[in-house]
């Protein structure tokens, strides 16, 4: 291909329709077609990042290789394509006026007006076309956060009818509309699509391809419909039905012929025949499974689904891979105390403490720790999961009653979790903590070495405090070992149990880097051991 061809991906009628999902279907069928393509995510919110939002707000934040907190939909990039993303790859509205204004302040304008057109929208513009300028990607595929319609996402809109424009022939949109039901009419609805596509039109944006959410089939009458007043093809009008997991629907865009419509408005010619031999291995798998186990997840967020997405499609993508069904309990750590872990916890094959912040909630982390290291359960605690670990290990068997981190208890006699040096002087919240890939030097003969089979590993990071080594001699002593340091400034990465089925804690997120290729070795590990222990 001689240039980046750029789709874009805007979502009306209604939120939470897919529009990740479908950008990420729509670029793991491009990459088995044998192009690369990256996806980048254009969130209308004027935080700089999600850094400081709350879980219950926005979902988990997801971390990339290069240390941006990001949007959850990245993560879902990363697992379709297997292909890392990065801080270009999720751009805020707070991230573009703080750049424009930042160049202003600098006298880069030259006394000129700063105005929303032509200066935010040519520094949106810039930021979608960085990544086609790497020359590394054939596609770029750019999802506009938030609904058609929005105050908030008018610039990005207009920038997107300015592309469209210049970019000509390498330049599509994607539209994905709710098409919905009205059982007492037995029909479904096109008239939401009709104004969606609408107010898309006043500003001045006529979408290429409308993808239909729908939870019926769309009869050839309703796709004529809504090709006819939508001014597109009805080969172009893409049913986009339930599906029984997100992973299926990579291979229902491919029946819709997405990828086919796509490439045909790109003018790019099909050269080789789509291969998604894999993915359906995967899902066969998925659907297949031979064992069943149920792991218990203790949280502080678990009222919310996506406050630990990461950690449910990791456990979907290791059982998948030993054709094992995991199924999540979801136990909020603040209602597990001495009288009722028994009843709360029982039963489980294995036990997740996950990551969080704050003191709500951490006495309950800490006493899941406890059951499971007591009744032998496979155990694995992640970033603050694994701290609670330590903080269990240092009350019950060292005998520090007060053992704690700092962060929740300053004044702790036994600080066994403390906050990083380099931490000790940072005032600004966002963006500030330990972030992104760092290396890690495991230990031979441990559990983490076994599994991953390796002597150096890289691993994601996110957090502010870390394992107090002044206590080290004391915990190996007793039996908690470290099984992996940061060879640099021999911060304790990852601590396990010799003599426990399965204990492990990780400092870092082991959840970010798990796809549909490639399981995160520690959750097939830890799916394995709670598959005996049933």
């Amino acid at each position: 291909m001689n240039s980046t061809k750029y789709i874009f991906v805007t979502g009306g009628v209604t939120s939470s329709l897919g529009k990740g999902i479908i950008s990420a279907s729509l670029a793991s069928l491009l990459k088995a077609r044998g192009y690369s393509v990256t996806i980048q995510k254009l969130d209308p919110y004027i935080n700089i990042d999600p850094g400081t939002l709350n879980p219950y707000e926005h979902g988990e934040c997801y971390v990339t290789e290069d240390g941006a907190e990001t949007d959850l939909d990245l993560g879902h990039y990363e697992r379709f394509t297997n292909v890392p993303t990065s801080q270009a790859n999720n751009v805020t509205t707070g991230r573009i006026y703080q750049s424009v204004i930042d160049k202003e302040r600098r006298g880069e304008f030259l006394g000129g007006t700063v105005q929303v057109i032509p200066h935010i929208t040519n520094e949106i513009k810039d930021r979608i076309k960085a990544l086609g300028n790497t020359g590394n990607y054939d596609f770029v595929i750019t999802e506009i956060g938030g609904t058609v319609g929005d105050i908030e996402s008018y610039p990005f809109i207009e920038s997107v009818r300015q592309l469209k424009w210049s970019l000509g022939k390498n330049c599509v949109v994607l539209h994905l509309t709710y098409i919905p039901y009205l059982a007492a009419a037995g029909e479904l609805k096109t008239k939401p699509t009709q104004h969606s596509v609408k107010e898309l039109l006043q500003q001045g944006v006529q979408p290429d391809v409308i993808i239909c959410r729908t939870e019926k089939p769309l009869t050839k009458g309703v796709r004529d419909k809504i090709a006819l007043f939508c001014n597109i093809e009805s080969d172009c009008v893409i049913e986009d039905g339930d599906a029984s997991t997100i992973y299926e629907v990579p291979i229902k865009m491919h029946e819709e012929k997405l990828d086919v419509q796509v490439l045909r408005k790109l003018d790019v010619p099909i050269k080789r025949d789509i291969d998604l031999s894999q993915w359906e291995s995967f899902l066969y798998k998925l659907k297949n499974p031979i064992n069943e186990i149920t792991i218990g997840l203790v949280g502080k967020y678990v009222e919310l689904q996506d406050a630990y997405k990461s950690i449910s499609e990791a456990f979907i993508h290791a059982g998948a891979s030993l054709q094992c069904k995991v199924n999540v309990k979801s136990i909020h750590s603040e209602t597990v105390t001495e009288e009722n872990m028994d009843e709360k916890l029982s039963g489980l094959s294995g036990i997740l403490v996950a990551p969080g912040f704050g003191a709500r909630g951490i006495e309950g982390k800490i006493l899941a720790v406890k059951y499971a290291r007591e009744n032998n359960i496979p155990f694995f605690g992640i970033c603050l999961g694994m701290q609670c670990a330590v903080i269990e290990f240092a009350r019950n068997v060292l005998g520090y009653a007060d053992a704690h981190s700092v962060e929740i208890m300053p004044n702790t006699t036994h600080p066994v979790i403390n906050m990083m040096e380099e931490q000790k002087n940072i005032a600004n919240m966002g963006g500030t903590m330990r972030l992104g890939a760092y290396p890690c030097k495991l230990e031979k003969g441990t559990k983490a070495y076994e599994i991953y089979g390796s002597e150096n590993i890289s691993e994601r990071h996110r957090h502010r405090y870390e394992f107090n080594n002044e206590y080290l001699e004391q915990f190996k002593a007793a039996g908690m070992i470290p099984s992996g340091c940061n060879p640099d400034t021999n911060l304790v990465e990852i601590v396990e149990i010799p003599n426990h089925p399965f204990f492990v804690g990780a400092q870092f997120h082991p959840e970010y880097k798990s796809t549909v290729m490639n399981p995160h070795p520690l959750f097939v590990a830890f799916v394995k051991a709670a598959s005996k222990s049933k």
